[in-house]
């Protein structure tokens, strides 16, 4: 048997109920004769009850500190498991990122994994223990505290199985697997058995919220099987492979729709269309670790352009406080921000070989009276911005359109 890294995340420990229970699923695949290797999310809620405790004490608490606070979370959950699995008469030890040596950047709220020290963990696993790891955290050069970012701990957990070179990396969470869409949107969503590494990115990219972006990457980076399962269920759930299965004779043209309310529009109006103008409003943007996702560009008769670009809400007053400078500095007319938008994407590898995929979708909206604003492409999505109040209609009617509905039972 094999090394096998299981990640769960914070409804999965959400109680002392929840968490005797990964340690019955735990102990199942260690009796197996699996090696196993635990990552865990901190309990549903405690994230957002440690931001709340910060925000009583400062509006603007400093990164770091806000670091060392968060981790906290997940040291409470694994200490809790490790114990759940010792009651069980299954030898297991906890450990925090800093005593896993999970190296990071300093990029303190939003840390990448630069390298991990596996030597720890593989003398536990060769000595018949059940390692139980923090996810979300790691530590810098510096020996300070960091946190990956919401989400993290499927990062931590995809790369622990690529450093260790585990069999297969299992997420389990409160769904049973990707879907075509989300169930409480559409709830003839299917549950996709396979999906491509490119497909899940693209997913994850475009607002899917089952994995981290980053945690596909680095699974696509380092070829380790990923498959997506229920902490509360029996199943297969979803495989995330590099290609589809060879018996598949007819790829799907669209393997999923993705959506994102967490968008906000800004536009930047009559700026010269010169050379380097668009370097000189979006630089600053990203010199403030502000991420920037969909940009159109267009030019009027007079030789002046408008500006849009789209970002997280949660940046939009950070951003405009950026763009009220460069204004300024590029003889802007007027800066508009609009936080009432969202994003819609079409996903799958098959529309490489289809034509038509963007003028039906368009046809679609279009039947519905959806107006788009913004349109972004790539080999495998098509993604059309549009007003939010027409997000669920949009997915609703795109889902049956391209025949991504389940049968009736």
């Amino acid at each position: 048997m094999g090394i096998m890294v299981q990640k769960y995340g914070g409804t999965s420990v959400a109680n002392p109920e929840r968490i005797e229970a990964v340690a019955d699923r735990v102990k199942r695949w260690h009796d197996q004769g699996h090696q196993v290797v635990v990552v865990l999310s901190a309990m549903s809620g405690e994230t957002n009850r440690l931001i709340a405790l910060a925000k009583a004490i400062t509006d603007e608490p400093t990164p770091r500190e806000m670091d060392v606070m968060l981790s906290t979370g997940e040291q409470v959950t694994i200490a809790l498991l490790a114990m759940a699995l010792i009651k069980r008469g299954i030898d297991a030890r906890s450990y925090t990122g800093t005593q896993v040596a999970i190296r990071t950047d300093s990029a303190h709220t939003k840390a990448r994994i630069e390298a991990i020290d596996d030597a720890r963990i593989r003398a536990d696993l060769d000595a018949g223990r059940v390692v139980v790891v923090a996810g979300f955290q790691g530590v810098d050069a510096d020996g300070n505290i960091t946190t990956l970012g919401r989400g993290g701990s499927d990062t931590t957990g995809v790369a622990l199985a690529a450093a260790l070179g585990a069999d297969e990396c299992q997420i389990y969470t409160d769904v049973d697997g990707v879907y075509t869409t989300d169930p409480r949107v559409v709830p003839q969503a299917r549950r996709l058995t396979t999906v491509t590494f490119e497909e899940m990115l693209e997913m994850a990219s475009q607002g899917s919220k089952v994995l981290q972006i980053r945690a596909v990457e680095f699974a696509g980076k380092y070829n380790v099987p990923l498959r997506v399962l229920s902490s509360f269920g029996e199943g297969e759930g979803t495989l995330i492979t590099v290609d589809h299965a060879e018996d598949d004779m007819e790829k799907p043209v669209i393997s999923g729709i993705a959506f994102n309310r967490d968008e906000a529009k800004l536009t930047v109006r009559g700026v010269p269309d010169t050379p380097g103008i668009a370097s000189r409003i979006l630089s600053p943007i990203g010199d403030a670790n502000i991420e920037i996702d969909m940009i159109l560009q267009n030019v009027s008769a007079d030789g002046s352009t408008d500006f849009t670009f789209t970002v997280a809400h949660g940046d939009l007053k950070k951003a405009m406080a950026v763009l009220e400078k460069v204004a300024k500095d590029v003889s802007a007319r007027e800066i508009v921000a609009n936080g009432n938008i969202a994003k819609v994407s079409l996903v799958g590898v098959g529309m490489r070989s289809h034509a038509g995929v963007a003028s039906k979708m368009f046809s679609v909206l279009a039947k519905e009276n959806i107006n788009i604003q913004m349109i972004s492409t790539s080999e495998i999505k098509i993604a059309v911005v549009i007003d939010e109040k027409y997000l669920e209609l949009a997915v609703r009617s795109l889902h049956s359109a391209f025949d991504l509905d389940a049968p009736a039972p």
